[in-house]
This record gives structure tokens, sequence and C-alpha cells, in this order.
């Protein structure tokens, strides 16, 4: 099997997805900078993925992302296979004429063995739920903070601190008679 970026970024970004989508949509933007993965690739997978109704979309403000089924309902066999990386280790992309002579029936003498590891490999990745790899993410101890209570709470502190909005009256100072130089000053006074 060969697992390029393309799986292992997609596979990244759904635990990303996962552990945030309880607060609400989540943008790829969001994933991009947490993951250290180009938002213009993420668009390319998440387009992937939603096709294979993996993940929805939100457009508009507060948009984003949220999971399509629930996590336990997705394997990562299915991520990586709706981003269209192949789960094969043969020579000859599972076709089995990887030598075009008669005597081996046009497979190489290793085709069994790396058809056999495709087997295993995709069993066990049908197996691995998003589920289970939030449970492991969440088991290392990460905790992920809701940011729009984040925001509500750094909002409602700024209006305590500075209290609220008073509007300052103008003073106005008394009528006084027009006094044009120092003379007439000391008249008035």
């Amino acid at each position: 099997m060969r697992l390029t970026t393309k799986g292992r970024f997609a596979v990244t970004a759904m635990i990303d997805l996962a552990l945030r989508e309880t607060h609400g949509p989540v943008t790829l933007a969001g994933i991009s900078q947490r993951q250290k993965i180009s938002l213009s690739y993420l668009e390319q997978l998440f387009g992937k993925l939603r096709r294979f109704n993996i993940v929805e979309s939100t457009r508009g403000p507060g948009g984003g992302y949220t999971l399509a089924r629930q996590s336990t309902e997705i394997s990562v066999a299915d991520i990586i296979v709706a981003v269209d990386e192949p789960l094969d280790a043969t020579q000859c992309g599972g076709k089995a004429n990887c030598h075009n002579d008669e005597e081996n029936h046009g497979r190489c003498m290793t085709h069994d063995l790396w058809s056999n590891l495709n087997s295993k490999m995709v069993e066990y990745l049908s197996s691995v739920t998003l589920r289970d790899l939030v449970l492991q993410q969440e088991g290392r101890g990460i905790v992920i903070q809701d940011m729009r209570q984040k925001k509500m709470k750094v909002e409602s502190a700024k209006a305590t601190k500075t209290g609220p909005a008073v509007t300052a009256k103008k003073e106005v100072a008394p009528k006084a008679p027009l006094i044009n130089s120092v003379f007439n000053l000391a008249r008035h006074s």
C-alpha cells in the first residue's frame, strides 16, 4: 500500500473536524491553520469527501463543514477511498498482469503476497472508525475549546471591564459679557 499525503491529510483533517463539530460547522481555514495543510488542497479533498456523503457543507457566516454521518459509521478506509487513494501494494494495480508470461498466468511470484497484504490493510482500515481516532486524541488529553463561546466571553469581559457606555453631558459655560480687551475685563470685575 502506498498511502500518500492525500490519504494522510484527509484522515488528519477529518479527525480535526470530528473533534470540533459539536461546536458547529468547522471551517477549512481553521483546519488549514491548525494542521498546516494548504487551504486549496483541503478544498479539493473536502469536495471529494462531500461527494461520498462523508461531510456536509454549510454556506454563509458561521458556515463550514460537519460530518454527514455519525463518526462511528465512517471508517478510515471510507475516507481514503473517497479521496481516490489506492489501497494496493501489488505492482500491477491488482489486475494480476504483473508479467506477461504464460507460465505464471501473467502474475509475478509475489503477487499473492501483496494481494493478501491489500486485503489485510483494507480489513484493518475498515475496522478503525473516525470515532476511534477521536477517542484516541481525547485520551491523549486534547481539549477543544469552543471558539464561539470564547468570543462571547471576551466580548462580555470587555463590556464588564469598561462598563456600559456613558454619554458625556456637554457642559455649557455660563454666558459672560463679551470682553475684547484687558481693560474691559477690569471694568467688569
